[in-house]
C-alpha cells in the first residue's frame, strides 16, 4: 500500500472539526461534523463514562450514521453542548428526515475539568454552536483548545500535582488509505512516548521540580481510590476507509490499545475512557488494519496533546521540563 506520511487530520474529506472555549474558566468543546452521515463505532474502557446516544453505536441497533461527535468539558453537564450541535446541523437540514422535521445524531463524550477553573462554568449549547461555526475554519490546533482546554493528567495525589495536558490530533496517510486521531487527554495516570516509553507528563513531586510514577503510587494508595475520581481520556479514530458498524466497533476496541500504550495507570473504574472511530470514505481495507493503524495513531495524538500543553491554571505542562 505504499509507505506511510503524516499529514493533517484535516486532509480528510467530508469531515469538519471545530472548538469553542472559556480560556478564562478552564473548558471547553470540539466537535466533529460529516458532511454526510459516518459510520460509528465505539470502544468503552473506563468504568465512569459521561455520555450521550453511544448505545446507538452497537450492530444490533438500527442506527446506519452519525452527523456529528462531540468531545466536551464539564463532566456530564457538558453534554448540554449536544444542544447547539443539534441546532447547527438541523439548520443545515442534516439529519434523520421524520416528517417534516430533521433529527441530528449527535453523539458525545465528557471529560472531568470541573476541578481546573471554574467548575459552575461548563460547555453550553451556546458553545457547542459556536465550535460548529468553528468547524467552517477546519484548521488544525493542539494543546489547550476545545475540549483540552481544562485537561490535566498526573491527578494521584490532587490537582495540586497534576500537569496540564490538552487536546492532541496526528494523522498518516498509506496509499489511499488515511486514518487519523482527535483526543482530548485528562487522565489519573501518566503520559509516556510510546516508542521510547519516555514519562512526557504526568504526577509532579512535592517540590514540583520533576515526576514520580502514578503507577507506583495508585498501589500504595487503592484504598483512596475515589480520592482522584476525575478523569477521562476521550478520543475518535477518523479514517476514510469504507468500513460497517461492527467492523468500526472494533476499530474503535483496538485504537484503545493507543490509550494503554500511553498512559498508566489507565481504565480505571474511576476513569471514563472512550474512543469512537468514524469512517466516511471509500477506501477498501479490513477492519484489523485500520484498529492496529488508529492504535499508533492514537498513541501519537496523546503524545501531542501533552507535548503541546502551555502552562495554564496554575499547572506546569511538559515545556516547563524541556
Amino acid at each position: 500500500m505504499g509507505e506511510i506520511k503524516e499529514i493533517s487530520i484535516h486532509e480528510i474529506k467530508h469531515i469538519n472539526i471545530g472548538h469553542a472555549q472559556d480560556f478564562e474558566h478552564g473548558t471547553g468543546c470540539t466537535v466533529i461534523l460529516a458532511d454526510k452521515k459516518a459510520v460509528c463505532g465505539v470502544d468503552v474502557r473506563g468504568g465512569g463514562p459521561a455520555s450521550r446516544e453511544t448505545e446507538l453505536l452497537n450492530p444490533l441497533m438500527s442506527n446506519d450514521g452519525i452527523n456529528a461527535l462531540l468531545l466536551s468539558g464539564g463532566s456530564a453537564f457538558g453534554l448540554d453542548a449536544a444542544g447547539g450541535v443539534m441546532k447547527y446541523l438541523e439548520e443545515k437540514g442534516r439529519g434523520v428526515k421524520v416528517g417534516s422535521a430533521v433529527v441530528p445524531i449527535v453523539v458525545g463524550s465528557c471529560i472531568f475539568d470541573l476541578g481546573c477553573g471554574d467548575g459552575s462554568v461548563r460547555p453550553d449549547a451556546k458553545m457547542g454552536y459556536e465550535a460548529c461555526i468553528d468547524s467552517e475554519r477546519n484548521t488544525e490546533r493542539n494543546g489547550n483548545i476545545g475540549a483540552g482546554t481544562g485537561a490535566t493528567v498526573g491527578k494521584i495525589h490532587g490537582d495540586g500535582f497534576a500537569m496540564k495536558s490538552g487536546l492532541g490530533c496526528y494523522c498518516i496517510q498509506m496509499g489511499a488509505l488515511q486514518v487519523g486521531a482527535i483526543v482530548a487527554v485528562n487522565a489519573v495516570g501518566d503520559v509516556f512516548e510510546m516508542d521510547s516509553g519516555k514519562q512526557l507528563a504526568g504526577l509532579l513531586n512535592k517540590n514540583k521540580d520533576a515526576m514520580l510514577s502514578s503507577e507506583v503510587e495508585a498501589i500504595k494508595l487503592l484504598h483512596l481510590a475515589s480520592k482522584f475520581s476525575f478523569n477521562t481520556t476521550i478520543g475518535a479514530i477518523i479514517t476514510n476507509a469504507d468500513l460497517d458498524k461492527a467492523e468500526m466497533n472494533k476499530v474503535a476496541a483496538m485504537a484503545s490499545n493507543g490509550i494503554a500504550r500511553t498512559i498508566r495507570p489507565v481504565n480505571t473504574s474511576m476513569d471514563g475512557d472512550t474512543v469512537y472511530a468514524l469512517c466516511t470514505g471509500k477506501v477498501k481495507t479490513c477492519a484489523d488494519v485500520v484498529g492496529t493503524l488508529g492504535a499508533r495513531v492514537l498513541g501519537k495524538a496523546i503524545e501531542r496533546a501533552v507535548l503541546e500543553a502551555e502552562e495554564a491554571y496554575g499547572y506546569k505542562c511538559a515545556k516547563s521540563f524541556l
